[in-house]
């Protein structure tokens, strides 16, 4: 493994100090020369990003107590977009894993793989690869999955366009802004989705599509 793709500063983001301690004796045999900094909550780790010159890498725990699922990562890839972010958790699903890399995780690492696993993930990541667990790309699709799926399928892309607003929590009257069209053309759009993916409710929609992980 060439210098360059060995880390000079790692941070480790969670709020037990068992796993901080277990993951730094890990990787500072494999990683000697790197400087290891940890961060207890998501606060801390704010401020340590923010004091340090440079970070190589950062590996942030899925469940941290001050974010809420994904929110520490979207902000993390908006504050600090240089800097790669592998998600570390002890539990996974295959849609978890999905949003992950959609908000721009660099990998995902489940806590139960081995120690030469967990550092291979991570040379992966430095080399500038994508590192998926190998249990979810042998994961079959369920036969839920294919049916929603192709129920979104049959969706025009500015229907795709709606549902991703949707799932992301807007309004009718926001949607309209951001999109520049009439209120009425959204809710055509929005009564047109959900005969589509025959649910009854904006919300049964958007709990279709997070099933899937959909992202427009």
């Amino acid at each position: 493994m060439p210098d360059a793709y060995l880390p000079e500063r790692l941070l480790i983001v969670d709020d037990h100090a068992l796993v901080r301690d277990g993951l730094r004796s890990v990787l500072q045999v494999s990683f000697p020369k790197c400087d290891f900094y940890e961060a207890a909550d998501f606060e801390e780790a704010l401020n340590q990003l923010g004091e340090l010159d440079e970070v190589d890498l950062v590996l942030l725990d899925l469940n941290i107590p001050d974010t809420s699922r994904l929110s520490g990562l979207q902000q993390l890839r908006d504050d600090f977009p240089s800097i790669p972010v592998v998600m570390v958790s002890g539990t996974y699903d295959r849609v978890t894993v999905r949003d992950a890399l959609a908000a721009g995780a660099a990998g995902f690492v489940p806590k139960s793989l081995k120690r030469e696993a967990i550092v291979d993930a991570l040379h992966q990541v430095l080399e500038g690869e994508i590192y998926v667990p190998e249990t979810l790309e042998d994961e079959p699709i369920s036969e839920e999955e294919r049916s929603i799926q192709s129920k979104i399928d049959t969706l025009t892309p500015q229907q795709r366009v709606v549902l991703g607003h949707l799932v992301a929590g807007r309004l009718n009257k926001q949607i309209a802004f951001e999109l520049d069209v009439s209120m009425t053309t959204v809710k055509a759009h929005v009564s047109a989705i959900l005969q589509k993916l025959n649910v009854f409710s904006r919300t049964q929609a958007v709990i279709l599509a997070n099933r899937i992980g959909f992202t427009n």
